[in-house]
């Protein structure tokens, strides 16, 4: 372009030039999964996988044969491979090759996999005391991988840990909370105490009971022990900080080597028994992560057959879809996550205060140009009308701005009619963050800034590093200081409840200087008592009605403005068997019940 270009104009082409070429992927992708779906194309179209969404709509490839190298590979490295600091969902669900807990998920397809079943413990909890007492019972025959028997006070200790914030930091914090909402307790590594006897909250009668004393009752509490967090650890083997070098298993696997940022080598614990262990079949010899920087090159060398799945599950690139999908779409699912993609609303920051002004950006917005940024209907997801994930009890069609009904176009009337009630008759500025390791936000995020310009909103887009965002987005004051009105974001089930999903983003209580995540920063009363409704109740269907109120009511308030539900296309080597989306992992591969043909 010469020199004497108008600038303005150069910025301009260049936009809608990359929007052409998302629509027109987005279209690629549309009909190459349409073909698929009505199973079009030639059978080597299809390549050797099971079948296009074999993974979804059941168990693909089912086998129970032992042997063979799993091969993972991911560009991300693990945030730790200690089960009390990680927080990375493909984290949490590599660990039960190495880490138990009394409680897990089932391992079943899709929802079904949502129900947790016990693991370490011999029955889901006898609960008493009105919701606050839950105990277990241990089975027999669990053991570390040097033979020697896992006890309650194994479990325990290993919960303890998370209260030493300043050494085992990261993972998240529902069971301090609840055990323990004072903050008396100092972890292990500082309890000054004669006895000895650790956090009051966790009982340990006898080498196989188990007993925990809630502050107050909440019927998600064995959701939290179901996470890593909850796993047990050997205080002779508590290496503290470096525990995430070498964690010493309870699983099939242990660790045989890593290095971070390159590898991790997982070979079998022979003192683990399967008859102690209902969960997890162990059928690899061995289990291999591999990282590599370049998500083009890892979808290149997956289609090629030399790894196996992409282990942080995102779904490949634009063009390592389109290539999976035309010559290889019998190796590829079209997953279905537990992901919202939406944008929050600073309400703090003028003039998105005012509820007509963030609904006027609600009814200015074309959805379906932002979900085409996102890779269409198909490969990026169904438009969302509410912020509860299907997956989720309580999530129901809610649309109270019709935006389905108006096929997820603005409604520029409305809009403007929503800006002359806030007092912005001609409109008015703000900002929208977008992190640049996540492109697909910054592209949604330059959309919507199209989108609104017709309205007369004028959006400015700022673009941030992602590993900074404890300081941006989750710093309040940072956001009214630099005027951001809008986020550009997305959120997954800690655990797949309302309180799992919902609560660190909208629950008043929740509200952080620095790590917020209520980027809102909405405090509304009826909202909370809905959470604390809700965790009274130990029936999951009854607490799903509660959360239903809970999500209308945080719709009404516009204060969060939910997109997509978001969708993946994930590839699975010819080599796997026993593959299948699991909910209680966000739509990921159990990772735990992979095989592979030698």
């Amino acid at each position: 372009m010469p020199r004497t270009a108008n600038p303005e104009v150069a910025a301009t082409m260049k936009r809608l030039s990359r929007s052409r070429r998302i629509a027109g992927a987005a279209a690629v992708v549309g009909a190459l999964l349409t073909t698929a779906a009505c199973g079009g194309g030639s059978s080597d179209d299809e390549g050797s996988g099971a079948g296009f969404n074999a993974a979804v709509k059941g168990v693909a490839n089912k086998s129970a044969k032992k042997g063979g190298t799993l091969k993972f590979i991911n560009k991300q490295e693990f945030d730790s491979l200690d089960p009390q600091r990680q927080y990375y969902g493909f984290a949490w669900d590599f660990s039960r090759f190495y880490a138990r807990q009394l409680i897990s998920y089932t391992p079943k397809p899709g929802n079904a996999a949502n129900e947790l079943t016990p693991d370490l413990a011999t029955s889901t909890a006898k609960i008493s005391d009105g919701g606050k007492t839950y105990s277990y019972t241990l089975r027999d025959g669990i053991t570390w991988e040097d033979g020697s028997p896992i006890t309650s006070k194994d479990v325990k200790y290993g919960i303890e840990r998370i209260w030493a914030k300043d050494v085992v930091s990261g993972g998240p914090g529902y069971l301090r909370q609840v055990l323990d909402p004072k903050g008396e307790y100092k972890g292990p590594y500082k309890d000054k105490s004669k006895d000895k006897l650790g956090l009051k909250a966790i009982e340990t009668p006898n080498d196989k009971t188990v007993v925990f004393h809630l502050a107050k009752p909440n019927g998600d509490f064995e959701q939290m022990l179901a996470m890593p967090v909850g796993s047990p650890v050997k205080a002779d083997k508590d290496t503290g900080a470096k525990y995430t070098n070498r964690p010493f298993s309870s699983g099939p696997y242990k660790v045989q080597s890593y290095t971070p940022g390159k590898s991790l080598s997982l070979v079998r614990n022979t003192s683990w028994k399967k008859a102690s262990d209902p969960i997890r079949p162990a059928l690899p010899d061995k289990i291999s992560v591999t990282f590599n920087s370049n998500l083009e090159a890892i979808d290149r060398l997956l289609i090629k057959g030399d790894y196996d799945v992409f282990l942080s599950a995102t779904g490949m690139t634009p063009s390592g879809r389109n290539d999976a999908l035309k010559h290889n779409k019998g190796n590829v699912d079209n997953i279905i996550t537990s992901f919202v993609r939406y944008v929050d609303f600073t309400t703090k920051v003028k003039p998105l205060d005012d509820i007509h002004c963030r609904k006027a950006v609600i009814y200015g917005t074309d959805y379906k140009s932002l979900q085409t940024t996102r890779g269409g209907p198909q490969a990026g997801g169904d438009i969302a009308t509410n912020m509860l994930p299907k997956s989720v009890k309580g999530s129901d069609n809610y649309d109270p701005y019709g935006i389905l009904k108006r096929g997820g176009k603005a409604d520029v009337a409305k809009a403007k009619d929503e800006l002359k009630q806030c007092g912005k008759p001609g409109g008015f500025s703000t900002s929208i963050v977008a992190r640049t390791d996540q492109p697909a936000e910054v592209e949604a995020a330059e959309a919507l800034q199209a989108s609104l310009k017709k309205v007369g909103i004028n959006l400015n887009v700022e673009p941030f590093q992602g590993s900074t965002s404890a300081s941006i987005t989750g710093s309040p004051s940072v956001m009214k200081k630099h005027g951001y009105g809008l986020s550009m974001t997305g959120w997954g089930p800690d655990f797949p409840t309302g309180q799992g999903f919902s609560q660190p983003l909208i629950d008043g209580r929740f509200i952080e200087q620095t790590g917020n995540y209520n980027v809102s920063e909405t405090n509304n009363a009826e909202i909370n008592k809905y959470f604390d409704d809700a965790l009274k109740e130990t029936d999951p269907n009854k607490a799903g009605a509660i959360y239903q109120k809970m999500n209308h009511k945080v719709s009404d308030l516009a204060v969060q403005m939910p997109f997509i539900y978001e969708k993946n296309i994930s590839w699975r080597s010819s080599r796997l068997t026993n593959v299948f989306s699991s909910a209680a992992y966000n739509g990921r591969y159990d990772y735990s019940q992979l095989g592979v043909v030698k």
